[in-house]
């Protein structure tokens, strides 16, 4: 229903994202390191629950609306790749955010966790323009479908989300250690991150041949 390269495209900007640091990132190192792994996870299953949320909205038809105005979809489709690119800046600035740094938190409770990383994720700006502006741009009309193709799309980009989320809970404090005695490590990890983001920005920029199919 999806093609191969619409699958290895948003999987590409899943992990993009997801290793790029953000409000999701920062909170689940900063309540591991502060409370412990369950915490974290605790507080990743609110984070898993807002992008659920989002899956939701984008199956219900968000995606049809662009196929149906164009303009709309060239506007927030050049908005998306502009955003990539600031992502890109903001991992490769000098100065740029040390996520294993975290700020202390105080000790939650497990339904106040769930809550604060649902409310995260939710207000997350790197999440909405994921699914306002990058995840239609992989689905075409053409193949029929669309609804699903919103849902299979989406549940990959959580897949991998909630996979390397959950991978960074469990190795924060470890991570950590580690990257304060190299830190030359944590500028690899930027500029890598930097790297792909800034040319997955200039692809989908560049790209005309999604905005064609997604005119009716």
């Amino acid at each position: 229903m999806i093609t191969a390269g619409a699958f290895l495209g948003i999987a590409a900007v899943a992990l993009g994202l997801v290793l790029t640091p953000g409000p999701n990132m920062i909170y689940l190192v900063s309540r591991s390191i502060t409370q412990g792994r369950r915490a974290g996870l605790i507080s990743l299953g609110g984070v898993a629950t807002g992008f659920a949320v989002y899956a939701v909205a984008a199956t219900a038809g968000l995606t049809a609306v662009f196929a149906l105005v164009p303009a709309v979809y060239t506007a927030v489709k050049l908005a998306g790749a502009a955003y990539l690119l600031w992502l890109a800046w903001q991992a490769v600035r000098p100065g740029g955010t040390a996520v294993f740094a975290p700020r202390e938190l105080p000790a939650d409770p497990p339904r106040r966790l769930f809550a604060m990383g649902l409310l995260t994720n939710l207000l997350n700006p790197k999440i909405a323009i994921l699914y306002v502006s990058l995840l239609p741009q992989f689905v075409d009309p053409a193949r029929g479908h669309v609804a699903a193709q919103s849902l299979l799309l989406a549940l990959t980009q959580i897949a991998i989300a909630v996979t390397v989320n959950g991978l960074i809970v469990l190795g924060a404090g470890s991570i950590a250690r580690f990257l304060a005695r190299h830190p030359a490590w944590q500028r690899v990890q930027r500029y890598v991150m930097g790297s792909v983001l800034g040319a997955l920005a200039v692809h989908l920029g560049l790209d005309r041949s999604r905005a064609a199919a997604a005119t009716p």
